[in-house]
C-alpha cells in the first residue's frame, strides 16, 4: 500500500492537520508521534511528501544538528545462517547462491582501514548467525584487538541473539555499539521469521543497553507489511530508545521466501523516511540497505534532507551499495559534515 492508494485519510486526526500537529510537539518540544500520529503521516497523499519531508529535516537539525553519522560494514562470517528470516540470502535453509565463508583476521583490519579512509567513524563486524558460539566470540576478540592497534575507529558489532555472558563479554571487549534489528513491527514478525521470535531479540536489546553499549535497531520496509504496522513499528523502535535506526528497504533476494515481493516505490520509502523521523527525533536515522534500488541517486538526496542523518557507505553484507566516494561527494554537495553523532547527542 503507498501513499497514493491511500489517499487523503492521514491528512486530519484528532487536534487537527498531522504535519502542523508535528511541527508543534516534535519540532517545537521534542516529543515524537504517537502510533495514531505516525499512520496519518504515512497515509498522507503524495502531493504534501515535500511538505512532510521538509518538517522532518527541521526536526533533524532542531534536535540532531547537521553532522552525519558515516558507517562501514563488514561481514566477518557470510551464509550458512540456520534461520528463517525470509528476505535474507544467508539463511542455509533457502536456496540462494549465498554460500558460508569466514573472514580471516588480516582481511578484517584491512576493511576497518579502508572504512576509516572514508571518513567513516564506524566499523560494523557482522556475522550470519543465531548467536555466537565460543569460536566466533574468541575470532570477534581477536578482531578487535588487531583492529584497535592499528585503526582509530569504533568497532561495533551485529552477531545475533547474545546470552548475558555474550554481552557483558562484547561490553569488555570494548564493543561500542551492538546492531540487533527487530526487523517489523511484532504483529508482523511471525510472517517473516518463525525460527524465533520478537521477544527473544527484544531480550537481547535491554541486555545490550542495561552493560552501557549503545543500542542499532531497525528494521525492513516493504516486507508486506501494513502502513499500520509500519507506524507500529516506529512507535516499537521508539519504546526502545535506540542510539541509532538502520532504515533497510526490501531487496527481494533470489532463493529468499520475499523474492517475489516488489521493491518499494520512492514516494512510498521517503515518506516512511519523514514519518520514522517525527517518531525519532533525537535518533541517528541511518540509510542503509535498499536505498539504491528503491530511491536512486535523487531520493537518496531527497533522504538526506528529510530527516537522515547517518549512512552505510560502501557495500552491503551481500548486496552492493554505491561507491563510498559517491555518497561522500552527495555529502560534500548538501554541505552535511561528517562527524561522530554519539559524541554530541
Amino acid at each position: 500500500m503507498t501513499a497514493v492508494e491511500t489517499g487523503s485519510t492521514g491528512e486530519e486526526i484528532a487536534g487537527g492537520d498531522v504535519l502542523a500537529v508535528a511541527r508543534e510537539q516534535v519540532l517545537e518540544r521534542g516529543e515524537g508521534l504517537t502510533q495514531e500520529q505516525v499512520l496519518a503521516v504515512l497515509q498522507l497523499p503524495t502531493e504534501r511528501l515535500g511538505e512532510a519531508l521538509a518538517l522532518a529535516h527541521e526536526v533533524r537539525m532542531r534536535w540532531c544538528g547537521p553532522e552525519v553519522e558515516v558507517e562501514g560494514i563488514v561481514s566477518l562470517k557470510t551464509g550458512g545462517c540456520p534461520e528463517d528470516c525470509h528476505f535474507c540470502s544467508q539463511s542455509g535453509l533457502f536456496d540462494s547462491p549465498v554460500r558460508a565463508a569466514w573472514l580471516d583476521k588480516d582481511r578484517l583490519v584491512e576493511a576497518a582501514k579502508q572504512t576509516a579512509k572514508t571518513g567513516a567513524t564506524e566499523f560494523c563486524i557482522v556475522a550470519a548467525v543465531r548467536g555466537p558460539d565460543a569460536k566466533l566470540m574468541e575470532q570477534v576478540r581477536a578482531g578487535i584487538a588487531a583492529i584497535r592497534a592499528e585503526v582509530d575507529i569504533n568497532v561495533a558489532c551485529s552477531l545475533g541473539m547474545l546470552s548475558q555472558a555474550q554481552v557483558d563479554e562484547l561490553a569488555a571487549m570494548g564493543v561500542h555499539r551492538y546492531n540487533h534489528n527487530l526487523e517489523t513491527a511484532r504483529s508482523h514478525f511471525p510472517e517473516v521469521v518463525t525460527t524465533h521470535s520478537w521477544e527473544e531479540r527484544w531480550e537481547t536489546l535491554q541486555m545490550v543497553r542495561a552493560a552501557g553499549m549503545e543500542v542499532c535497531c531497525g528494521g525492513i520496509v516493504g516486507m508486506g507489511e501494513t502502513l499500520e504496522q509500519r507506524a507500529e513499528f516506529a512507535v516499537q523502535l521508539a519504546e526502545l530508545e535506540p542510539d541509532e535506526v538502520p532504515l533497510n528497504f526490501l531487496i527481494p533476494n533470489p532463493g529468499t521466501p520475499f523474492a517475489h515481493l516488489e521493491v518499494p516505490q520512492g514516494a512510498d520509502a521517503l515518506m516512511t523516511v519523514a514519518a520514522f523521523r517525527l517518531a525519532l527525533p533525537r535518533t541517528v536515522l541511518r540509510f542503509a540497505g535498499g536505498r539504491e534500488l528503491t530511491l536512486g541517486d535523487l531520493g537518496a538526496e531527497q533522504g538526506m534532507l528529510g530527516g537522515v542523518n547517518a549512512i552505510i557507505v560502501g557495500n552491503y553484507l551481500t548486496n552492493l551499495g554505491r561507491p563510498a566516494e559517491q555518497d561522500l561527494d552527495m555529502l560534500e554537495t548538501l554541505k552535511m559534515p561528517i562527524k561522530a553523532l554519539n559524541d554530541t547527542l
